[in-house]
């Protein structure tokens, strides 16, 4: 069976999807080259701004920025400058292109939103950031939890470039925080569960829960991710500001 009548017997109906096709298994994506791109349009135009004020900025490009910045361990450091040596923001030729599959990612994101919200007759969706607490800083990850201990599905609000509001739901107290292990084939490390539990200091690290709705319908999510916030009684204020208004 061809690519093509794969799909349209996939459309029809007619042939199940793959078990595994899920919200989580489709955020993976291939990685764009923009960043160096972003990061030296947006320093060229702050630099122009100060210039407009009579400043002289001279951090103004990727490489200034590495140059004035600090790392916490020597892969950032290196991750970075790779950034800053990539001069095309293509993708290899020939190979899978970030900016497309991110562009059609986003498409398919926002219509699956909107069908769930029309054919359910929702006002927005909600659910939880992600249930793992944040990974150390230069610590091994989650084995479930992918990067920073965010999974796939964390990703849906970005990739489909929706505006979320996030609302803490509650803390965490005891972390146990995963390892890193020697491989099977002795060739690597690799990130295993951990054991050992950790006690956090009140109140604790927060986790979130998310609120969603349609693109252009930001003032329904901000309505109900403050009646939830109001409500829940779950912002511990800090310090310096005072807790929230309820009228």
């Amino acid at each position: 069976m061809t690519p093509i009548d794969y799909c349209v017997e996939l459309a029809e109906g007619r042939l199940a999807p793959p078990a595994n096709l899920d919200i989580a298994t489709i955020q993976e994506q291939e990685l764009a080259m923009m960043f160096g791109f972003h990061v030296n349009q947006y320093l060229s135009r702050r630099a122009a701004d100060w210039r407009a004020c009579g400043f002289t900025e001279t951090l103004a490009d990727f490489a200034s920025l590495n140059a004035r910045s600090k790392f916490w361990g020597d892969d950032g450091h290196a991750g970075f400058k790779n950034w800053e040596e990539i001069t095309d923001p293509r993708n290899k030729l020939g190979g899978r292109q970030g900016v497309d599959e991110r562009i059609m990612l986003r498409e398919l994101l926002r219509r699956v939103d909107m069908m769930v919200m029309l054919e359910n007759r929702l006002d927005a969706l909600v659910r939880l950031h992600t249930p793992l607490p944040p990974a150390k800083i230069g610590g091994a990850n989650d084995p479930l939890g992918g990067r920073n201990n965010l999974r796939p599905e964390s990703f849906y609000g970005p990739n489909a470039g929706l505006t979320e509001v996030l609302i803490p739901a509650g803390y965490v107290t005891t972390v146990y925080d995963p390892i890193f292990a020697l491989s099977a084939d002795r060739t690597r490390y690799v990130p295993v569960a951990g054991d050992t539990p950790t006690t956090l200091p009140p109140p604790g690290l927060p986790f979130s829960l998310v609120f969603r709705a349609e693109p252009g319908k930001e003032d329904i999510v901000l309505k109900i991710a403050a009646a939830y916030e109001a409500a829940s009684k779950r912002r511990i204020p800090p310090p310096a500001f005072g807790p929230l208004p309820t009228g």
